[in-house]
Order: structure tokens, then C-alpha cells, then sequence
């Protein structure tokens, strides 16, 4: 729910952890039943399709209400059943994005009928929460963590606050750590991703001006003690009886901070685990930087290329992404065996025709593994969203999925966008091009993924991006 501190894993780990009411109190609220839901979307697009990332913020809220609540999740992205019935439950905690915030919603307005007290919290409660407060009892703006004794005391007290907002973030060193047994616990587990979420870092003070992690994680950068990292991990290991692990950074911008970054990375060297992560290119053009990365188990970064535009890269305030380094980056990280997932966006003001053969040629040329893309999106609550506002075609949440059409570029109108946009797709994944790009590289899952794409884009028509 809540955009929880989403963390690390195995709750068997005994960090150090928040004050909680003692074991009296404890005796005589266990009663107190909590259900917690991951709603899924409706877009016609790949998304909440396939295997699934175990919800690792809602598992955070389980993990904190599970002290003294009887705790319940269910995610309905892998079949789970919200009931119609909330008479079991005495709170029920909702996460979302603006994607499903519309199913969050509705939910909502079903347990508030039923005179549930209801919490809703995730990126878009926190980014919108005065449209989501008429939908719950209490928006839970930005991470749970960092509320959870007010919200819990007055859980127990029964004196609700209708927004509960950090006066200051906590520090990354006091979270817990996440039982997954919430997660596992569904008969529909088994859909959820091989990879294993976790978290080192949280914020970011960079600030593009189309994004909602500062809003939601703060400016300031966090991290934890790399101990603690390990430690999560090496629980991992020792649960799933085996070394080679998969792991999924969910932070941010893990390595904004270089010497925390590489200092992880080498402690992690000889775990014998495999991981990916999302990543800044700030200092990714340093050949020691992949060096270290490859040697720590590190199989695909997924890389923010966002365009081969140098004016949109200006517009949005992307300083860290210098188009001189993309092709070096790229050769760093391919040298040292690790895939990139890189994303491009198209639909900014000073796209043109250009762009897609430009953004064609790059990834052609430095056979990037696995191109994912997508059509700007000014998500509410950022400055982004309050300077296009008015050019905004519409605002169904429920499209705001990054593959909608959201407004017309002032240098390309909007047939043109989506007749190139499809085209690039098209072009990228047919068969000849994946073997161009893909020729001589492990055979994995990142095979599959482009033998899905070459499928999915074959299908693709204006009229689902509209």
C-alpha cells in the first residue's frame, strides 16, 4: 500500500526497529484484522500481464501492521479476489498508481460503505491527495515507514487522521526487514517473478520534472548500512537453499552516490548472486563502474536513455544523460557481460521524424538487448503535469499507462508520432533485427522477452494508443 519503505527482504533478520506498543497492547488488538490489496489495471497494453514483481512496499505494510493486526494480502495482478464481503476486515489498506487508481477507488468506496476504515497510500494518494481522500478514511502520503507509529497509535485509539504526512524521513538504518511469507502465502504465488526484490537506497535530489520520486521518497538521498543488504540477501540464500539468487534493485537511482555504489558491488562479488537494477548513467561512461558490476553478478541494468534528442534531454532536465557517452556506456557494460534494457520516450516538443531514425540507429548499432518504449506521460502532481495540464487530451487514469496518447508535440503532429512510433517498434523487433541485436548472447529470458515483443508489435495499430 502506502509507498511503503520497500525493502529488503525475510523478516527473520533483526534489524533495528521502530517503537511499538508492548506486548499488553499487543494482547489486546490482535484481533484487529487488516486486509491489504495490490489492485491491477486495466490497460489494453503489457502491463500487470506475465510473471509479476512480489509488491514489495504492500509487503513492508504487512510486515508493520502483521506486529499486532491479523494481516491478509491479496494481489489482484496474479489472480487473487478482492471480496465483495469486508465484514472479515476492520481496515482495508490500498496501494496505487495512477494506472489503477480508478480500481483503487472503487474498492475503496465499497470498504467505506461498509464502514470499514479505509487507508489509501502508493505514488498516486500521495501525488493527488486531495482527490484520493474523498475515496478512504486516510491518505497515507509518501512512505509508510516514516508514519507508522502515529498511524498505528491511532489505529488503536481509534482517532483516524485523514492524512498522515512525515515531518522527516526516516532513516533507512531503522527499517525492517519485509516478510515475503505475505506475499507467498496466495495459492497463485507461483505467478509472481523468480526475482526477489530489494532496497539500498531510496530518493532522489535530481529532480526531472516528469517524475514523482522526490514527492514520494523526498529529495534527500538514503541508503542503508551494506550489511544490511547483504544480510537480506544472504536470508535469501538460505531460504531458497542455493547461492545464485536472482535480485531486483527496486531504488530508484541505486548509484547516484559512486562510492556506496562500487562499495556494495564489491561485498556482493563473492555472494554468487545474479541481480539488475535500474541505474543513472552519471558515471556509468567509467569503465570500472561496469568492470565491478559484471563481477558482482550483475546480468541487466535498465538504463533511462529517454531520447537521442540533445533538446528534449534540456527539457526535462536530464543533466546525467550527455548523448557523447550513450555509445561508451553501452560498450562498458556489453564488455563485461551486461545486458541493457534501455528505455526511450518519444512525444516531447522537440521530437520530429529524426528522432525515430535516430533512436533506430543507436540501438541497432549498439545491439541494445532489450528496447522498451513509450509515449510521454505527464504523471499528476508533477510539474510536468502542470505545465502540459491544458494540452492534455484527457484524464482517464486508467490510461495514464505511458503508451497512451496524452497530447500533440508542437514539431510533429499526432498521426505522424504514432504511425513512427509503431513503425520503430515494428522495425526493432522483427526477426532479422532481433537476431542482428541479440546474435552470439546468452539464451535466456531476455531472448524470450524479444520473441514476445516481436509478437506484441506485429499487432499494434494507432487506435490502442488513443
Amino acid at each position: 500500500m502506502l509507498s511503503a519503505d520497500t525493502h529488503n527482504p525475510n523478516s527473520t533478520i533483526n534489524h533495528h526497529t521502530f517503537g511499538y506498543p508492548n506486548k499488553r497492547d499487543s494482547a489486546n488488538y490482535s484481533k484487529n484484522k487488516w486486509l491489504l490489496v495490490q489492485p491491477k489495471s486495466s490497460t489494453s497494453m503489457m502491463v500487470d500481464s506475465g510473471s509479476v514483481s512480489m509488491p514489495l512496499n504492500l509487503i513492508m505494510v504487512a510486515t508493520l501492521a502483521g506486529r499486532l493486526f491479523d494481516v491478509t494480502l491479496i494481489d489482484e495482478r496474479i489472480g487473487d479476489r478482492v471480496p465483495e464481503d469486508f465484514s472479515d476486515f476492520d481496515v482495508v489498506a490500498i496501494t496505487s498508481r495512477t494506472l489503477n487508481a480508478r480500481n483503487a477507488y472503487n474498492i475503496g468506496d465499497r470498504a467505506l460503505a461498509q464502514k470499514k476504515i479505509v487507508l489509501l497510500g502508493g505514488v498516486h494518494p500521495t501525488m493527488m491527495h486531495d482527490e484520493a481522500i474523498h475515496h478512504c478514511t486516510s491518505v497515507v502520503y509518501g512512505e509508510v515507514e516514516s508514519i507508522w507509529d502515529e498511524l498505528e497509535t491511532d489505529i488503536i485509539n481509534g482517532t483516524i487522521k485523514p492524512v498522515y504526512r512525515a515531518k522527516e524521513l526516516r532513516s533507512m538504518t531503522a527499517m525492517r526487514s519485509p516478510d515475503f511469507g505475505y506475499a507467498l502465502q496466495s495459492k497463485n504465488a507461483r505467478k509472481y517473478s523468480s526475482r526477489i526484490p530489494i532496497l539500498a537506497t531510496k530518493g532522489c535530489p535530481v529532480g526531472c520534472n516528469f517524475c514523482t520520486t522526490p514527492t514520494v521518497y523526498g529529495k534527500s538521498y538514503r541508503y542503508r548500512e551494506i550489511g544490511l543488504v547483504l544480510d537480506e540477501m544472504r536470508s535469501h540464500q538460505e531460504r531458497l537453499n542455493r547461492k545464485n539468487v536472482n535480485f531486483s534493485f527496486m531504488d530508484d537511482n541505486i548509484s547516484f552516490r559512486p562510492q556506496y555504489f562500487t562499495e556494495l558491488l564489491g561485498a556482493m562479488e563473492k555472494m554468487g548472486v545474479r541481480w539488475n537494477a535500474n541505474i543513472s548513467m552519471n558515471f556509468l561512461h567509467k569503465p570500472e563502474v561496469a568492470e565491478i558490476a559484471g563481477r558482482s553478478g550483475c546480468d541487466l541494468m535498465s538504463i533511462g536513455f529517454e531520447s537521442l534528442n540533445p533538446e528534449v534531454l534540456k527539457t526535462v532536465n536530464k543533466g546525467a544523460n550527455r548523448l557523447q557517452n550513450y555509445s561508451t556506456v553501452v560498450h562498458n557494460l556489453h564488455k563485461n557481460g551486461v545486458a541493457i534494457q534501455g528505455y526511450f520516450m518519444f512525444g516531447f516538443d522537440d521530437d520530429n521524424e529524426k528522432s525515430f531514425q535516430a533512436t533506430y540507429d543507436f540501438i541497432m548499432q549498439n545491439r541494445i538487448e532489450f528496447p522498451v518504449f513509450s509515449l510521454v506521460t505527464p504523471f499528476p502532481g508533477t510539474p510536468y503535469f502542470e505545465e502540459m495540464k491544458p494540452r492534455l487530451r484527457h484524464f482517464d487514469w486508467s490510461r495514464y499507462d505511458t503508451y497512451h496518447y496524452m497530447f500533440e508535440p508542437r514539431k510533429i503532429s499526432g498521426e505522424k508520432l504514432l504511425e513512427n512510433f509503431i513503425k520503430l517498434q515494428k522495425e526493432v523487433y522483427r526477426g532479422r533485427a532481433i537476431m542482428q541485436r541479440m546474435s552470439g548472447k546468452p539464451l535466456n529470458w531476455v531472448w524470450l522477452a524479444n520473441i514476445m515483443m516481436n509478437r506484441f508489435t506485429t499487432k499494434l495499430k494507432p487506435e490502442i494508443y488513443l
